[in-house]
């Protein structure tokens, strides 16, 4: 009689199974990557990395076409008495960010940050936008762009929570009035972690959104591949139904983003409410 003996490897043994292309397709095409790649150098110790990536150049062609965008819309208003065309959407969509945004979230006093809210809104709504052009990427989808500009919010809120109140009365602000003299370490432990907590949700929230729609569409248009070209009408169908909800989507994520950076910003500024 043959005996068969199979010898299991050491449990502390990581086995490493690698992904065939073929089967990690979805990872690849939502994944950064290269465009130009640049030689790093060293600057005192410091490994800096040039190269331009496909979310970095997406950024960048947002940044252009904003400039080029409000450059005619501001052309186009100049040489009217009442805007029309261009003009008049980017003033449509700009009015619904100071009455609908800005204003109900920090109160008058928030116009003199329409500016900065202005910029948030836009950059983020042609960057996700960017993202449903075929052949091209969504720079949100990143965690490391998001982090970028949940960082930028964070830093306006603490810069001009302490301008208004003080450093001393901004921090004593935080924590509520009333509390037992027992609770304030534990409060203060609470309160510092909220103040990392909102950066955080805006960084999480916008790149699960963004990356989630595309991997749906993705895994959508794998089932063809999976159970047959006779699934492809309902593959196609509900991938376009998810492709044109995205464009709300990314409307909507530009939105939320921008509603809560001047939620946070407001209530860092008037603390007494």
């Amino acid at each position: 009689m043959t005996m068969f003996t199979f010898s299991a490897p050491p449990a502390d043994t990581v086995v490493n199974v690698p992904l065939k292309e073929e089967e990690n397709w979805i990872m690849h095409h939502i994944a950064d990557s290269k465009v130009i790649s640049i030689p790093p150098f060293e600057i005192a110790g410091i490994t800096i990395d040039l190269s331009l990536s496909k979310n970095i150049l997406m950024l960048l062609l947002a940044g252009l076409i904003m400039i080029i965008v409000f450059s005619l819309a501001a052309a186009s208003n100049s040489r009217r008495k009442h805007p029309s065309g261009i003009g008049n959407f980017v003033e449509m969509m700009m009015v619904f960010v100071r009455d609908e945004v800005v204003i109900p979230s920090m109160g008058p006093g928030g116009v003199k940050f329409l500016p900065f809210f202005f910029t948030l809104f836009f950059f983020i709504l042609f960057v996700n936008l960017l993202g449903l052009v075929p052949g091209m990427s969504t720079g949100t989808s990143s965690i490391s762009v998001t982090a970028g500009l949940a960082i930028i919010t964070f830093i306006m809120t603490q810069v001009h929570g302490i301008k208004n109140n003080g450093f001393v009365g901004y921090f004593k602000g935080l924590i509520p009035h009333g509390v037992p003299v027992f609770v304030l370490p534990i409060m203060i432990i609470i309160e510092f972690l909220g103040l990392l907590t909102k950066p955080f949700a805006l960084c999480i929230r916008l790149f699960a959104n963004m990356t989630a729609g595309h991997i749906v569409i993705y895994a959508l248009i794998g089932l063809i591949f999976m159970l047959g070209y006779f699934v492809i009408p309902v593959s196609i169908a509900f991938s376009l139904f998810i492709y044109l909800l995205e464009i709300l989507v990314s409307l909507l994520q530009a939105y939320i983003f921008t509603m809560l950076s001047a939620l946070f910003i407001g209530m860092a500024i008037h603390q007494e409410h």
